[in-house]
C-alpha cells in the first residue's frame, strides 16, 4: 500500500468519524488515488489532479461536475501536504465553478398516487408491496431514499405510531410522529412482507424479493420506470423527476400547511428539521400501500 492510499483512507476515516458520510466524494477520491498509481506517481501534483478530474467515465464536460471533482481532491491535497510538503494543491481557478443546483420536482398528490398505483402492477407482489409502501413513507415523512433503507424493525414502533431515523446527516437522529394511515400502510406491508419471506437474510424493514436490505444506489432505474407508467411529463428543460424529489415535495406541501393554519409559519420552520409533522394531505397516498 503507498502512502498516498494509506492517508486517503486515514483521512476519510477520520471526516467519518466527525459524522460526514462521504459516499460520492470517497469513491471519487479513491479513484484519484487509482488513478495517481497508475501514473506512478505517490505525490499530488495540479497536474495529475487536472487531468483526472476531467477524465471521465461518463465522458462528462459540465462545468460543475468538473470543478466538484477537482475540489474533492482540492479539500484531501490540503491535509495530505502537511504529510507531503511536497505535493501540491490544485488552485481553486483551475476549472470554472458554476454552482449548479438541480431544480427539484415537485409532485401533487394525484402524481404521487399514480406512483403507488404503478408500483402496485409491479411482479412479483412481494417487489410491488415494497415499492408501494417505500414511496408511500417518503411521500408522508420527507425521509431520505437511504434512510428508508437503513430502517430496521425495531425502529418503528407502529403502536406508538413512531419511526426513529437513526444515524442520520451529521450523526444525528430523529423521531417521526406517523399518521393513522401511514401505520396501517406498514402494518399490511410487514404483514405481506412476512407472508412471502419469514425468513429474512437481514433485519431491515424493507426487503428485496431476495430477503436482503434495500440498496439506495440502486432504486432508480425502477423508479424511473414508475414515474414513466405514472405518466408524469415534464417541459423541456428540467431534469426527470427524482425519488429524492419526494422529500422536496413533502418540505413543500408542509410549508404551505403551515400558511393555511395561519400561525408563525418562522417559528414552525424547525418542526421541519426535527420530523415531527406529517403533512396533511398527502397521507391518504399510503392507505393503500402494502396491501394485495
Amino acid at each position: 500500500m503507498t502512502g498516498l492510499r494509506r492517508a486517503a483512507e486515514d483521512y476519510l476515516a477520520m471526516r467519518r468519524t466527525l459524522g460526514f458520510k462521504l459516499t460520492t466524494q470517497a469513491a471519487q477520491l479513491m479513484s484519484f488515488i487509482d488513478y495517481c498509481e497508475s501514473h506512478g506517481s505517490d505525490r499530488i501534483t495540479s497536474d495529475l489532479a487536472l487531468e483526472w478530474a476531467t477524465t471521465t467515465r461518463s465522458g462528462s464536460t459540465h462545468d460543475g461536475y468538473l470543478a466538484r471533482r477537482l475540489m474533492t481532491v482540492r479539500i484531501f491535497a490540503r491535509h495530505y501536504k502537511t504529510l507531503d510538503p511536497g505535493s501540491e494543491i490544485p488552485p481553486e481557478d483551475a476549472l470554472p465553478h458554476h454552482r449548479c443546483r438541480i431544480a427539484p420536482y415537485l409532485y401533487s398528490l394525484d402524481e404521487i398516487t399514480a406512483l403507488i398505483e404503478a408500483a402496485r402492477r409491479l411482479r412479483p407482489e412481494l417487489r410491488a408491496a415494497t415499492w408501494q409502501t417505500f414511496i408511500g413513507l417518503l411521500a408522508v415523512t420527507g425521509m431520505r431514499k437511504s434512510e428508508a433503507c437503513r430502517l430496521n424493525d425495531n425502529h418503528i414502533d407502529l403502536a406508538n405510531a413512531t419511526l426513529v431515523v437513526l444515524d442520520s446527516e451529521f450523526g444525528k437522529s430523529r423521531r417521526l410522529f406517523l399518521h393513522d394511515s401511514t401505520v396501517t400502510a406498514l402494518r399490511n406491508y410487514q404483514q405481506c412482507r412476512d407472508r412471502f419471506c419469514p425468513h429474512r437474510i437481514e433485519p431491515s424493514f424493507f426487503i428485496s424479493t431476495h430477503g436482503t436490505r434495500l440498496d439506495a444506489h440502486n432504486l432508480s432505474h425502477t423508479f424511473t420506470r414508475l414515474v414513466d407508467q405514472a405518466a408524469i411529463t415534464v417541459p423541456s428543460g428540467p431534469c426527470r423527476p427524482r425519488i429524492h424529489d419526494l422529500r422536496h415535495s413533502f418540505t413543500v406541501a408542509t410549508v404551505i400547511d403551515f400558511y393555511h393554519d395561519s400561525g408563525d409559519v418562522q417559528a414552525r420552520l424547525p418542526i421541519l428539521s426535527t420530523g415531527i409533522y406529517v403533512v396533511t394531505g398527502v397521507q391518504t397516498a399510503t392507505a393503500t400501500a402494502g396491501k394485495k
